[in-house]
């Protein structure tokens, strides 16, 4: 049975303002309940990819040209959709707004915290679009809390449940500066114990899918006794309404079952002081179709779409509400977030609609119905919440099965219970309460600065804690916060146990039960091992999950030895400052020395490696040999006293002046320690970085015999181009590999040049820009594929740079140059195919545009000093010609005298 005042869209559809009661002269649909609402939510995630010894993600070759997935969906849809275009039917900006000021939203903690260090700016717009989005909506911003390191909460035990939500309402208060009113549930997963938590935790309202309801009902209300119950397990809810749900056995016979006559056991009014949460549900087909289908192709699409699902019955207010990951606009669809753009800002509002979110339409719209949910569900999942513990047959695909997934949760299980067992035994001895420790340490996870540890530990300390029990205190905690990190959902989404998902969890695992063995001795790899056994993997060379877990998890672990090797490998190569940051480690150099006999280096030193995190500290020495090319010997050992590593210095430099690398190489091992490190132990980027710097001279040799080559079959190059023969592939190779080390070395000479912020970028780089174009015509000549690495970020920070300077310098009397050598950087991206992104030149731009251009032509008598008014008008005029280099639209500013005309709404549809 379904709804009875649920109808199909189709039937009951009519246009957006007719047969309703929509249209009340001087109400305010944003202050009282009126009309049609629209909510657009987007579930904004991704996996947590940190190293876990490094707090840092390295290089994924996958993300390329980016460094990191992360890196690659940031550009891709974090940063669009904070500065969201607007177009017109040319292609040109309209308008620049930021979507997360209309876009309900919730952002995954781990993934704000990345954001933080690696885009500020899209950060910060973030964070102003909920405070706007909270003064537009009587203080109901746009932004939801999500579960911290989104895992199965059905899946998760009672403190662990009670965790996740508390570190994620600390992490979004420490973020937005307010309490969150909803939270998001990772996959929706939910259950009745996870419903119990979320309201002991202070969450008004969730989110979930249409399919995870059984049955509704009308609460009773005043006289009006409750109605009767509507199964609607089949997806039939009525997603315009908002439900409560009480939870079971906290409401006075509010989960009767019906009579035999169909009618409710009671007619009782609600039990005001019964425990409940708000749930909304999403339009499953509309949803699905933004994620599947052609909806976000442009904002007319989507606005058609969201009409056929208001209801004609005349009801005085409706909420349409969609959800779908946040990266389907702009990642998964590229270009999805401009038809969203105007759709919010300008298509929706159009139509009469009133965009708005979760916590605002509640506000205005209490529920009047109730629902029961169905006992396990979750929205990407049609088995309950089976994807991550089985072999549902979710995410799964071809011969492959997922009969992996309940050995790993198992081996996950057994492990967190041995951590408990460690952490309750060895916490109680530092800690007051160490489970309230845990729930507060998110504090210091937000902030590592000594000051925040050391207020935490002495709010927590059984008594004052010596250095070493300060460090064991650390390791419990992160042992406890990477137990929590293993059970990210991620892992098991997928249909294999080694993919990036699985491995990183394992991961997690590996370093929590190191830090567990650091702190209390314990041993627990080998029964995780015999645990992960039992996980067959689909691939063969991994045959199990404990195979994963030694070939891909146990050499990415990292200890303090090893970031010493990687400081002295490195220092032959880079200069560091006596007090130096490394990802998660700082180094102190108390002492460092180095000479070169020949083909040899010998550098040797003593270092303090101190981790950030934990706080542990070692005293180590280090002797590091180069012996030329990829060949390093490295040894490490602690710190045995002054008098002791004198002497071992003195003798190894000693003898590295008898040239014999035999006796250098057994020299180190017997002063420094048998455990030896080479090229291949540094960390990855650092390791491709050097090897890189150790090519460069034999590739400068190469190049310059390739350029020798090309100078002398000049002639017979051109011979080949004039009569339209096919140009031997040695004479082509070598005038490509000439003219791009020709273009890469006059690229670095100009970005040399212009770095000095001080200096106008004009004045330096213009004999180097010449070079460049003749290059780009010799390139073009002799139909040559230019290969530049780093070419494109070097010119695209060099215009955002010189039109910085152009636009705040405010020099009328070289605007005209300044303007011409912007115009020609421009060319010059094209004519060497580097496909420039212009976007952050667009938005600086744009907001000058806004905040000093259009002011300017506004003000007849604003010149500035020593400006006349007529020198200003045709800076001004210049100006408005450049933004055209950009795409964006001024045609209304140069048409009109320079009056003030804010550039008209598009007449088309500025979809993709």
């Amino acid at each position: 049975m379904v709804d009875p005042q649920y109808s199909s869209p189709l039937e009951t559809h009519v246009s957006a303002r007719e047969g309703t009661a929509f249209d009340q002269p001087g109400v305010d649909p944003l202050k009282t309940s009126t009309g049609v609402y629209v909510c657009v939510h987007g579930h904004f995630y991704q996996p947590p990819r940190e190293n876990p010894y490094l707090d840092a993600i390295e290089r994924q070759p996958s993300a390329a040209p980016f460094h990191n997935w992360n890196e690659r969906i940031l550009y891709e849809c974090y940063r669009p959709n904070a500065f969201a275009r607007i177009l017109n039917d040319r292609g040109e900006v309209i308008r620049i707004v930021n979507n997360f000021e209309r876009l309900s939203f919730n952002i995954g903690p781990t993934l704000m915290s990345w954001l933080e260090r690696h885009d500020l700016e899209t950060y910060q717009r973030i964070l102003e679009a909920d405070r706007k989005s909270s003064e537009r909506l009587d203080g109901h911003g746009n932004a939801i809390a999500q579960v911290y390191n989104h895992i199965i909460m059905p899946l998760a035990n009672k403190r662990d449940k009670h965790t996740q939500i508390r570190w994620g309402k600390a992490d979004f208060r420490a973020r937005f500066g307010r309490d969150p009113e909803g939270m998001w549930l990772a996959e929706t997963a939910v259950d009745s114990p996870t419903l119990e938590t979320l309201v002991d935790e202070g969450i008004r309202f969730i989110i979930l899918a249409p399919s995870q309801v059984q049955r509704c009902r009308q609460m009773a209300n005043g006289d009006q006794p409750a109605g009767e119950w509507c199964e609607v397990g089949g997806g039939q809810i009525d997603p315009t309404r908002p439900y409560r749900c009480f939870l079971k056995g906290d409401r006075l016979n509010s989960s009767s079952t019906p009579l035999a006559s169909g009618r409710s056991s009671t007619s009782l009014p609600p039990d005001t002081s019964s425990r409940y949460i708000d749930i909304f549900f999403y339009d499953g087909p509309i949803s699905r179709d933004m994620g599947f289908n052609d909806v976000l192709n442009s904002s007319d699409h989507f606005a058609k779409r969201i009409g056929l699902a208001i209801q004609g019955d005349h009801r005085p207010a409706q909420l349409i509400s969609v959800a779908t990951d946040g990266e389907t606009f702009g990642h998964h669809k590229q270009g999805a977030e401009k038809a969203l753009a105007y759709a919010l800002a300008d298509d929706f509002p159009s139509r009469g609609w009133t965009v708005t979110n979760y916590a605002h339409y509640l506000s205005l719209n209490p529920p009047t119905w109730e629902v029961e949910l169905k006992p396990v569900t979750a929205w990407s999942c049609a088995h309950g919440v089976d994807r991550w513990q089985d072999d549902c047959g979710c995410g799964g695909g071809g011969e492959w099965r997922q009969t992996w997934r309940r050995p790993l949760r198992q081996a996950l299980d057994w492990l967190r219970d041995q951590l408990i067992e460690v952490y309750q035994r060895v916490g109680q001895e530092l800690f007051k309460d160490p489970w309230l420790a845990r729930d507060e340490y998110i504090q210091v996870v937000l902030e590592r600065s000594q000051t925040n540890v050391d207020r935490f530990l002495a709010d927590h300390q059984t008594c004052s804690l010596t250095r070493a029990e300060r460090v064991d205190a650390l390791r419990l905690l992160e042992m406890q916060r990477h137990a929590l990190l293993m059970y990210t959902s991620c892992g098991w989404f997928f249909e294999e146990i080694s993919r990036p998902e699985g491995t990183q969890i394992l991961r997690y695992a590996a370093r929590a039960l190191e830090l567990a063995g650091d702190v209390s001795g314990v041993q627990l790899e080998a029964g995780f091992l015999q645990q992960l056994a039992s996980a067959p993997s689909n691939v063969e060379c991994f045959k199990h999950g404990a195979e994963v877990y030694r070939q891909l998890v146990i050499p990415s672990q990292i200890s303090l030895e090893q970031v010493a090797a990687h400081y002295a490998m490195s220092s032959l190569f880079t200069t560091y400052l006596r007090e130096q940051a490394l990802y998660c480690y700082t180094l102190r150099q108390e002492d460092y020395q180095l000479q070169r006999m020949g083909p040899m280096t010998l550098a040797v030193g003593r270092l303090q490696v101190v981790s950030e995190i934990t706080h542990e500290k070692a005293d180590l020495v280090f002797a590091v040999l180069h012996l030329g090319g990829w060949d390093f010997h490295c040894c490490i050992q602690s710190f045995k006293g002054r008098r002791i590593y004198s002497q071992a210095k003195e003798k190894l430099f000693g003898v590295l002046s008898q040239a014999s690398v035999a006796q250098a190489i057994l020299s180190i091992n017997t002063l420094f320690g048998e455990c030896s490190y080479s090229l291949q132990d540094l960390f990855a980027e650092e390791r491709h970085r050097l090897m890189r710097l150790l090519s460069r001279e034999t590739l400068n040799r190469l190049n310059q015999l390739y350029t020798q080559v090309y100078r002398d079959n000049y002639g017979v190059l051109m011979a080949f181009h004039r009569d339209r023969l096919a140009v031997p592939q040695e004479l082509q190779v070598a005038a490509e590999i000439a003219l791009s080390h020709r273009a890469l070395a006059s690229i670095h000479s100009l970005e040399r040049e212009t770095s000095d912020p001080d200096r106008n970028p004009l004045q330096m780089g213009l004999n180097h820009l010449a070079e460049l174009e003749a290059i780009a015509t010799e390139a073009g000549h002799f139909h040559c594929q230019l290969k530049l690495p780093g070419a494109k970020t070097t010119l695209e920070n060099l215009i955002l740079r010189s039109l910085w300077q152009l636009l705040y310098s405010f020099n009328p009397l070289t605007a005209a140059a300044d303007i011409e050598w912007l115009e020609r950087l421009i060319e010059l991206g094209r004519r060497l195919s580097l496909h420039l992104s212009l976007d952050r030149v667009q938005e600086l731009y744009y907001q000058h545009l806004n905040n000093r251009i259009q002011p300017l032509l506004a003000a007849t008598d604003s010149a500035a000093e020593d400006i006349s008014a007529g020198d200003q008008e045709i800076y001004l005029r210049q100006l408005l010609h450049l933004g055209r280099q950009f795409q964006i639209n001024v045609d209304n500013l140069l048409q009109t005298n320079y009056s003030v005309i804010k550039p008209d709404a598009p007449k088309h549809d500025p979809g993709v």
